[in-house]
């Protein structure tokens, strides 16, 4: 029979193939009392389990080393083998078994449910996203008590694998590169879970948060996946098989062709220069920036750096890292954008961001925290300002929103240049400083940004969450997270009018800028400087090449004055 389930779409592309079902080991323990003299064995049976896992978590992680995977899989598994260590997973199970007499699974689930209560009460949505990875780890030592292998099968050359899981974790991920997995889907998981990270950075179609895909669906079953829709179509009738084929091929053969306007001039009809640039998150991410031929380095999320690691990055590591990067684009611009911890974006070696906050995405987070820790602030700001000296570097300024803000970073700035100076360290004097257009507050009163600042970018995520008052991250509101909404769009449009006034370049960096239906409208708005995942550029740059900007200002000044997203949208598809 041929039905549909809907969810949250992660990874775009479409995925055909067969489903294989990843078991959920923690819904198959059975609880039984145990002798007391046994007592003992079972302990060491528990400890037997916890040591192999230990042994394939080690395995796992090299193998991800080795096999150049996404550096996110060998950090998630690193922090899985931590959580194996602790004791409250490591140690507390035995203290169940001695005092209830019972098996070593049930006594490890009874565990967990003390650690996901735990989590739940986490105001924080990031924080209680990562109980998922705690039942993983357990979910792993159970499969290793009950003798049950989660390894991913092989099947026949020529089919591929969707795979179907309640979750999965990072080191289930790892094996998709020995096997033909198309695309999987997972009940649990949101826009910030490692699932969906790891499905971007392995390219792979997904949908996560299905909610009741894995009791539903049967080990076999013909699966599509269309990561675009947010749709899993199971045992489709041939005329549907047919039409997603046919959709699977053009898709394909669109994405080919990009390549061949690679080298070509961005220019809209009339002629107008469009500036592609690229955001990564870590060094190795410059590559793929040159490989597809990117103006320059629009966002270095320099957060990331500061990340899955018990110590801080000190200076001379940081400046390493910033020249490597500025080296490697061979005098295209790196917009470095200072560190922007908080929120949903947590480093264990930042102990004060790691406190309890009542809306921690309205509390202590990039700039206000930076400005909180100014000796923190300025061991980053020198090893840019040393990196400047390499290359074209522009720094950003994420989350402003006060003029008191823009003045203390911009003195911290010269403070930086003077510690510099003393040191007898070179560095690019006339360095450009920008800030990020994130707030509401910002977007409407942009005087002093424009007076104050050399450029600014607009982070159209936090824009629209702000706008909206609405957290992507949770699965109950998600869906009203809508960048269609009007004043959403009047901000955006805005702020590049001001700053195209006043002759200052205005980019956006947010997710608007690599949706390839939002490219005529920004381009209508008056934009010319583009900031987007490598992935993305090229069906940025074909929808350049086909626009005309002249006629398209004046027909999104009229999409602009709409005040229904729905039909903003429709009028938007026929740009």
């Amino acid at each position: 029979m041929t039905f549909s389930l809907h969810g949250l779409a992660v990874s775009t592309g479409i995925a055909i193939g067969r489903a294989h079902l990843v078991s959920n080991a923690t819904l198959e323990v059975a609880q039984y009392q145990i002798r007391e003299r046994d007592i003992p064995a079972e302990i060491a049976r528990f400890e037997a389990a916890m040591s192999t896992v230990h042994t394939e978590l080690e395995a796992l992680r090299n193998e991800a080393s080795v096999a150049g995977a996404p550096t996110e899989l060998v950090a998630f598994v690193g922090v899985h083998a931590m959580l194996l260590s602790d004791p409250m997973l490591s140690d507390l199970p035995k203290e169940i078994i001695r005092e209830r007499r019972c098996n070593a699974e049930w006594a490890l689930v009874q565990q967990l449910e003390e650690v996901s209560a735990q989590f739940d009460a986490f105001d924080d949505a990031y924080l209680r996203e990562r109980k998922h990875d705690v039942v993983q780890v357990v979910e792993r030592v159970l499969k290793a008590l009950l003798g049950k292998s989660r390894k991913i099968a092989k099947k026949t050359k020529d089919e591929d694998l969707i795979v179907v899981a309640h979750d999965l974790s990072p080191a289930d991920t790892i094996q998709f590169r020995n096997v033909r997995v198309a695309g999987f889907v997972t009940d649990m998981g949101g826009a910030t879970s490692h699932t969906a990270i790891v499905a971007r950075s392995l390219a792979i179609p997904a949908l996560v948060g299905m909610h009741h895909a894995r009791p539903l669906v049967r080990d076999d079953d013909l699966l599509i996946v269309d990561g675009t829709r947010g749709v899993l179509i199971v045992n489709p009738d041939e005329r549907i098989l047919e039409e997603y084929r046919l959709k699977k091929s053009a898709l394909e053969l669109e994405r080919s062709k990009l390549k061949r306007i690679k080298t070509a001039r961005t220019a809209t009809l009339d002629g107008q220069d469009i500036l592609l640039y690229s955001n990564i998150e870590l060094p190795r991410d410059v590559e793929q920036v040159r490989d597809i031929g990117a103006d320059g380095v629009g966002l270095f999320r320099t957060e990331f750096i500061f990340m899955n690691r018990d110590d801080l990055p000190n200076e001379e590591e940081q400046f390493e890292t910033y020249r490597g990067v500025v080296k490697a684009m061979a005098g295209k611009p790196v917009t470095i954008r200072t560190l922007d911890i908080g929120a949903d974006k947590q480093a264990r070696a930042l102990r004060v961001v790691n406190r309890d906050e009542p809306n921690p995405a309205l509390g202590l987070r990039a700039i206000r925290y930076c400005l909180a820790e100014p000796k923190l602030f300025l061991t980053q700001l020198r090893a840019i300002l040393r990196a400047s000296h390499y290359g074209k570097i522009k720094i950003l300024i994420p989350m402003l929103a006060h003029v008191s803000e823009i003045d203390q970073t911009l003195a911290l700035i010269e403070t930086a240049k003077l510690q510099l100076r003393e040191a007898r360290q070179k560095f690019d004097p006339a360095i450009e400083v920008g800030g990020m257009i994130e707030i509401p507050a910002a977007a409407l009163a942009l005087g002093p940004f424009i007076k104050k600042l050399d450029f600014l970018s607009i982070g159209t995520n936090d824009l629209a969450q702000y706008t909206l008052a609405i957290d992507r991250t949770d699965e109950a509101v998600s869906h009203l997270y809508d960048p269609f909404h009007p004043a959403v769009l009047r901000l955006v449009a805005g702020v590049i009018q001001t700053g195209a006034r006043a002759n200052v370049p205005v980019s956006v960096c947010g997710e608007m800028a690599g949706d390839y239906l939002m490219t005529k409208l920004l381009v209508g708005m008056g934009l010319r400087i583009f900031s987007m995942h490598p992935a993305q550029l090229l069906e940025i740059k074909q929808q350049v090449l086909m626009s005309n900007a002249s006629q398209l200002t004046t027909r999104v000044s009229r999409i602009l004055r709409i005040d229904e997203p729905e039909r903003i949208r429709e009028q938007v598809s026929k740009l």
